[in-house]
């Protein structure tokens, strides 16, 4: 199985994307920010555009069994998980949600992802499902040359006509 994610609405300070697996089941993810090839700050920085391997095995952080990234250049121990909030739930890993949204005030208004747990819940049965099937679990990761956030701050210095 290959599960395809799409980064779309990349900023500074985080990223936000779209996991699609086979069978049709979509989910929202949300990462650190996509930085320059070879540049990674340390628990704030995407892992890099790809195709890996995807295992199941026992986290030691969440003291579950969760998915983990294999053979990420720069990074280790790469795992998709539940959270809504890159700064406070992830250094690194891939977090699901259902839903995009304002996640609180507090978070000065960043778009986050929503209902992790319930998105978690269907990610997990769609690779558990595979790999005791015996079947590999691929995750195909893409961040296109222009994103959401940019697209709609060059619309913003448009004319009329549609051109800047």
């Amino acid at each position: 199985m290959t599960i395809y994610m799409v980064r779309d609405d990349c900023t500074d300070s985080r990223t936000l994307g779209t996991m699609t697996f086979e069978d049709g089941y979509v989910c929202q993810t949300l990462e650190d920010p996509v930085r320059p090839d070879g540049v990674k700050l340390i628990g704030d920085t995407a892992i890099p555009s790809g195709t890996y391997r995807v295992t199941i095995s026992r986290s030691q952080r969440f003291q579950r069994m969760l998915p983990i990234l294999h053979s990420v250049p720069m990074f280790e121990g790469i795992r998709i998980h539940p959270g809504n909030n890159n700064k406070a739930d992830t250094t690194g890993c891939i977090l699901v949600g259902t839903q995009r949204g304002v996640f609180s005030v507090e978070t000065g208004a960043e778009m986050q992802i929503l209902h992790s747990l319930d998105a978690m819940t269907e990610v997990q049965k769609r690779i558990s499902a595979c790999v005791a099937a015996g079947d590999l679990v691929w995750l195909d990761i893409v961040t296109p040359r222009v994103t959401t956030s940019e697209t709609f701050s060059a619309a913003s210095m448009a004319d009329a006509t549609g051109f800047p």
